[in-house]
């Protein structure tokens, strides 16, 4: 056998050795390089490289067509025969597969499907480490430690299909998180931010904010739990709403196991969820928030079926003016609904038509409310309501006037992000935003801060 090596000759290599019905084969070329620090000074960086290969296989039969899926990494090109044969044995030994469809065809291939992956390095990081070091000397100077980390991440995906599907994706993802403390170690504030190149973050700024947030925290006020006016910064938003589109798959409410299911039968399309014209959308075009513009389904789930692999996405409105939209669908599952086909994008965005950034809404404050720094270790209460529950991290602070006066104790939460959207009484400026507790799975969003009149903080927390 001939020696392959580039993405786009293993894709084709795969589809060559088949023979099954159909197959789909994912190359994702990755790269990554990260630099980590603690207490003001550089504690490592590295830079890696790899490959991984998905082989999809169908195979028709008299009950319907089944599919057998294998995924492994640093795949050469001995393994190629092995890993198509191991995902042609499992569609043969699996029954019919519920979401199965004809394999997507007739999009038009990308340009660059035969050219060589994207690759990131060290050199992401050519402007944005001097100006790290700059911040390091001024919070040495200013009495606090600065930890956290940079990662930046290149992905470059190729999908060829037997029904003559070649198509390219390549996705930058950079996060970059901040944490000041005080030297004694009482004192903690967060800042995190996205970002596709590291040309947009700027230590300096983020260090300043966390430099106030610490002085804020010189005075402590404790609070019990209840039900207080809230101001959510644009991340706290963002894992919010993150985990709402997570529940929003149209079968699910078809069947009346989600918030989006209607009493009595159907969903609540149409619906309006907030007195606020807001708009929760996903674009692959996005400005700043580009993702694939092509279904990427490595499995199959309530919201991502192997068969719909290649097939276009589109701008799509989950919420619109308020009023609920699109459910997510695969073509499986919008047939069983009878609902339009809207598979789940990489990205997401909420516009309320705000102006105001967080701390014009802090200044706009009359009588008390509390400010948010980030929300962690969210989980799910009940899907019925899609009722969450979670802890407030690293700053919360009570807003007295129009002025913060201090920081408060923490909290644990009880909140669903279908309610918190009804009550909304004011929404800021979109901006991008890093998710503090998803920020590892989604990291593209855009989301302006709440005003929740009352934010429903269940019991004091000691986390810090």
């Amino acid at each position: 056998m001939s020696r392959v090596s580039k993405p786009y000759e293993i894709v084709e290599r795969a589809l060559e050795l088949s023979t099954t019905d159909g197959l789909v084969v994912i190359a994702d070329e990755h790269s990554s390089a990260n630099l980590r620090w603690a207490g003001n000074a550089l504690t490592t960086n590295g830079v890696t490289r790899g490959r991984t290969l998905t082989v999809i296989a169908t195979v028709d039969g008299a009950e319907g067509t089944a599919s057998g899926v294998v995924s492994r990494s640093a795949v050469t090109a001995d393994d190629l025969e092995p890993l198509v044969r191991a995902a042609e044995a499992a569609a043969r030994g699996a029954g019919p597969a519920e979401d199965a469809q004809p394999l997507v065809s007739g999009v038009p291939s990308s340009p660059d499907f035969t050219d060589a992956p994207a690759e990131t390095g060290s050199e992401v990081f050519a402007d944005f480490a001097p100006a790290l070091g700059d911040a390091f000397a001024r919070a040495r100077s200013g009495g606090r430690e600065l930890y956290g980390f940079a990662n930046h991440e290149l992905t470059s995906t190729y999908l060829g299909t037997s029904t003559g599907l070649r198509l390219r994706h390549d996705q930058p993802t950079g996060t970059l998180e901040l944490n000041a403390k005080s030297p004694d170690r009482t004192r903690s504030a967060w800042a995190g931010r996205p970002t596709r190149d590291f040309k947009d973050v700027d230590p300096a700024a983020m260090d300043a904010e966390l430099a106030q947030r610490l002085r804020w925290a010189e005075r402590r006020i404790d609070l019990p739990a209840g039900r207080y006016e809230t101001l959510l910064p644009p991340t706290a938003v963002a894992d919010l709403l993150i985990y709402q589109l997570w529940s929003s798959a149209a079968r699910d409410a078809v069947e009346g196991r989600t918030v989006f299911s209607q009493p009595g039968g159907g969903t609540r399309l149409g619906e309006t969820l907030a007195p606020l014209p807001l708009t929760l959308r996903s674009d692959p075009h996005a400005p700043g928030l580009e993702s694939a513009p092509f279904v990427i389904a490595h499995s199959s789930g309530d919201s991502a079926s192997v068969f719909d692999n290649g097939l276009p996405l589109a701008p799509t409105d989950w919420i619109r003016d308020g009023k609920l939209e699109r459910l997510t669908t695969t073509r499986h599952s919008a047939a069983l609904t009878g609902l339009p086909v809207a598979p789940a994008i990489d990205n997401l965005v909420l516009d309320g038509g705000g102006e105001r950034s967080l701390e014009e809404m802090v200044a706009a404050t009359t009588g008390r409310a509390l400010l948010l720094t980030c929300l962690w270790y969210i989980r799910e209460v009940d899907p019925a309501t899609l009722l969450l529950t979670g802890l407030t991290r690293d700053g919360v602070y009570l807003v007295e006037d129009g002025q913060v006066v201090g920081e408060v104790n923490n909290f644990r939460f009880n909140e669903s992000p279908v309610d918190l959207l009804s009550r909304a009484s004011e929404a800021g400026r979109t901006e991008k935003t890093l998710p503090r507790e998803w920020g590892d799975w989604f990291t593209r969003a855009a989301m302006p801060a709440l005003r929740i009149p009352d934010f429903n903080m269940s019991s004091v927390s000691q986390g810090v």
